[in-house]
């Protein structure tokens, strides 16, 4: 195949083009920073912000999939109003025009496009399939409007991956400094749940969901091993071989980082029901052995 990513200079999407290469399909990757991939071999790099319409859409037409990976990370600053703009921004527009672009290729059969597991708001210890219902926090109406931009690809079959934490990302660098320091333990209660995902099963599930015609809608990218804040805390102090008994209130964490430390505080159960029952064998299931391979 054929296949465009935008947003592929990040950590899923730099091991997701190794993985395409091995097993023989071709790249074309859209991204902003041109520089970021002058080094990847065998990739056709087609420079363009895909929250602006412009000659890159033309690079669509003679792709077979497009995997969608664009979006401003949500750790990346404290949030603002400005902020929170460009988070919506830059999901909802990208998408935008890359299904307009899709919209005029004949040749596009499938759109994996990320979304987030931040479309169920947050519901405590409920286990969460991807038929429950959205929430109503900012983070949860961004999704929804960002998976009704995705379907509107009407030409091609849409898969909307809500990706869960990723423990190699933004919110386990907020976590490690104070386990570095001896100080590490759980947020909060340490009640609420991380649903997780290692960025290998992230790629994994991608490459799943290409071939597998099956696949359609929303589908949970998360670990069948949700856990709770403690037992996650615990899990990171075996991994770096340091205490976790300390907790960290969940008013210091909302002085430090904002608003955005509700992601941390609230958590939630998500189970990946349909990858599993259309067959996806995830290789970390538990979070000890996802730490130990991140961390070591």
């Amino acid at each position: 195949m054929r296949i465009l990513i935008a947003g592929g200079t990040g950590l899923v999407g730099t091991r997701l083009i190794k993985r395409l290469h091995e097993r023989g399909d071709r790249v074309v990757l859209l991204t902003r920073r041109p520089d970021a991939a002058k080094d990847m071999e065998n990739v056709t790099v087609v420079a363009g912000d895909p929250m602006v319409a412009g000659p890159w859409m033309d690079a669509v037409r003679d792709c077979d999939a497009v995997v969608n990976l664009v979006g401003e990370g949500i750790f990346n600053r404290r949030w603002s109003a400005e902020f929170k703009q460009l988070l919506r921004d830059s999901r909802i527009k990208s998408t935008q025009n890359i299904v307009a672009a899709i919209a005029k290729s004949s040749a596009i059969k499938t759109l994996v496009n990320a979304s987030a597991i931040g479309y169920y708001g947050s519901t405590g210890d409920e286990e969460l399939t991807e038929s429950s219902p959205a929430g109503a926090d900012f983070l949860a109406l961004a999704c929804v409007d960002w998976e009704k931009a995705a379907a509107a690809a009407q030409n091609a079959r849409t898969v909307n991956l809500r990706i869960g934490v990723d423990p190699n990302g933004g919110a386990l660098q907020k976590m490690i400094t104070p386990f570095k320091m001896f100080v590490g333990g759980p947020i909060g209660s340490g009640k609420q749940y991380v649903s997780w995902i290692h960025h290998q099963d992230m790629v994994g599930l991608i490459l799943f969901v290409l071939d597998n015609s099956q696949a359609t809608g929303p589908l949970n990218a998360t670990a069948p091993g949700a856990v709770t804040n403690k037992q996650f805390s615990k899990a990171l102090g075996r991994a770096l071989h340091r205490p976790s008994f300390l907790p960290t209130p969940g008013f210091a964490l909302r002085v430090a980082l904002g608003p955005v430390a509700s992601i941390i505080t609230k958590g939630q159960r998500v189970a990946p029901r349909k990858a599993l029952n259309l067959g996806y064998g995830f290789q970390f299931a538990d979070i000890d052995a996802a730490l130990a391979d991140i961390l070591h």
